[in-house]
């Protein structure tokens, strides 16, 4: 609730037209407001409005005031901008405030935020003169400040998501192998030439089965007929291709003692095939023949619809028809890659072994940073060209609070690669070091990086946009994210978001504390500040400050534990 102040005698004096006396009340508070009424950092800022009001009777006509509000504390202070008003016989500009009417004014001010500024007073002061003569007023006490628990943003930086230039590490990767068996129009029977292809097919299949890494899944053997001529007949066609290729495939393996699952299938009339093949050509009418397939789908219309462009047609017997005459033949198999153990002895005692894929994926198989940072040093050095290294590098320097080596990598990154990750990364060691400017600049070009609205929820709570920073966050289970929820009031999602944090910290203790404090919960704001100062004893000294807690500073067990 707001306190309503009022502005006494300034200038207590008797205007008559012929005289006037230049004695001074001493002041006090009664006829000041301020909002809001205890003072509150601010994307880095202090502001306040200052509501006065002159009484009737008391402003001498003479007199000129200037106002100037000024936050103490111990050891220093900071002024505002200073208001002049005068009176109704003064020649100036300023505001002028009838003597019989009084008058009401309003001041907006606004300090540079820094820490000593948690346990101060906003002061206004004095300096009236009347003619010549200056009459020093007592300063005033108005308000009490400051609330700093949006700058524990600078805190809880150190914990949010970075973005990890990830590896492309896969154990298991599909490959295959293809050839083909072609045929002549209108037959079905495997000739010599193509028994070859066969013989040179089986034998990949022999290598691939003997290779230690590489596991066979199967063999397919896909028969077709081109689209011209009957369906029954190029069906009949296509089945029998498919049961002859088969059989050779089969006997081959047979022979070689392999054992390998074949399945077939076949395809009457291969339009699938004929439509890819003349896309890719450079045939007369390629067009009017890809429109043809798009309007007809009944395939003997269709292929009366192209014999009737006669001026291509003998070209397509001639170039594109005979490839689609055949079966085509598929190995599936599975190349295996080195196991966990594999790849982090490798890692340890001979990285050169590893490709880069393998050696980032390496730096995952531990917790420890210490070998993490071992691990991305070689990947640098080895792979020179590839920025995700110095970017996990640059993440390693964040986590561990050294902003400029953190910086000097992820700089070193982007003049590799102008990658979302590093520029998410650069946003928040901007926004630590506080450059608000900077890491608005680089978040703009972290789209991708799928921390970036954490980042973002960061940005706007130092920027004091909460209800901005709490959607940005959504539903991100971090200190950051409480935070900007207790700012934006909203205290029952804060409430669930730090206790679903999966590492809470001291920082998660204290943000709860404050929770406690805003919605009266003494038992908790208390036992949660215990916890805090158990983890990190300079948090002791801040809450015997934070005005968070200025309803307990005559409590015996909070102030046993904020010291």
């Amino acid at each position: 609730m707001t306190k309503k102040l009022y502005l006494p005698l300034l200038l207590a004096c008797v205007v008559a037209l012929t005289s006037c006396s230049k004695k001074m009340g001493e002041l006090s508070s009664d006829y000041f407001t301020v909002t809001p009424q205890v003072l509150e950092a601010i994307n880095g800022e202090v502001p306040a409005t200052i509501n006065g009001k002159f009484p009737e009777k008391y402003f001498n006509k003479k007199a000129v005031v200037e106002v100037t509000p000024v936050l103490k504390w111990d050891g220093g202070e900071a002024k505002g901008q200073s208001a002049t008003f005068q009176g109704e016989k003064v020649e100036g500009n300023d505001q002028t405030i009838s003597y019989k009417m009084g008058g009401s004014y309003t001041m907006k001010t606004s300090f540079d935020y820094v820490p000593e500024m948690a346990k101060s007073e906003l002061y206004l002061e004095f300096t009236a003169t009347i003619g010549k003569k200056t009459v020093e007023i007592p300063a005033v006490k108005i308000a009490d400040g400051v609330i700093s628990t949006s700058e524990l943003v600078d805190q809880t930086l150190g914990s949010a998501n970075t973005a990890t230039g990830e590896d492309a590490f896969q154990r298991i990767i599909k490959e295959k192998h293809e050839a083909n068996i072609m045929f002549l129009i209108q037959q079905a029977n495997v000739r010599s030439s193509e028994l070859k292809t066969a013989k040179a097919f089986n034998e990949e299949v022999k290598n691939i089965n003997e290779t230690p890494n590489r596991k066979i899944d199967n063999i397919t053997v896909s028969a077709y007929a081109s689209p011209d001529g009957g369906l029954d007949l190029n069906t009949k066609l296509a089945e029998n291709r498919q049961d002859n290729t088969a059989k050779v495939i089969n006997r081959n393996l047979k022979k070689d003692k392999l054992e390998v699952n074949v399945d077939t299938k076949y395809t009457a009339e291969d339009w699938e095939g004929f439509q890819e093949l003349v896309s890719k050509s450079n045939i007369q009418d390629k067009e009017l023949i890809l429109r043809v397939l798009s309007m007809y789908s009944d395939p003997e219309q269709r292929e009366q619809e192209i014999k009737n462009i006669s001026s291509v047609y003998k070209t397509l017997a001639d170039e594109i028809l005979p490839q689609l005459r055949r079966s085509r033949l598929t190995l599936n198999y599975e190349v295996i890659g080195k196991s966990d153990e594999e790849i982090a002895n490798l890692a340890a005692t001979d990285a050169s072994q590893l490709n880069v894929e393998e050696l980032l994926y390496a730096a995952t198989l531990t917790q420890d940073p210490a070998k993490q940072e071992a691990i991305y040093t070689k990947a640098t050095q080895n792979f020179p060209n590839d920025y995700r290294a110095y970017n996990n590098l640059g993440e390693l320097a964040y986590a561990a609070g050294n902003l400029d080596k953190a910086e000097s990598y992820l700089k070193k990154s982007l003049s590799i690669k102008n990658s979302p990750e590093a520029n998410m990364n650069m946003g928040l060691v901007a926004l630590s070091k506080g450059d608000k400017a900077a890491a608005e600049t680089y978040l703009a070009k972290a789209s991708g990086a799928p921390e970036v609205n954490e980042a973002l929820g960061n940005l706007y709570i130092a920027q004091g946009q909460y209800e901005r920073a709490v959607n940005a966050f959504g539903d991100t289970k971090t200190n950051s994210a409480a935070l900007a929820q207790i700012l934006a009031k909203d205290y029952n999602k804060a409430k669930n978001t730090l206790a679903d944090i999966e590492n809470p910290d001291a920082y998660t203790d204290y943000l709860i504390a404050i929770l406690g404090a805003r919605t009266d919960n003494a038992s908790l704001a208390i036992s949660s500040l215990k916890d805090a100062v158990a983890k990190e004893p300079t948090l002791g000294k801040k809450a015997a400050t934070d005005l968070e807690f200025a309803k307990y500073f005559t409590n015996s067990e909070f102030m046993s534990i904020a010291k």
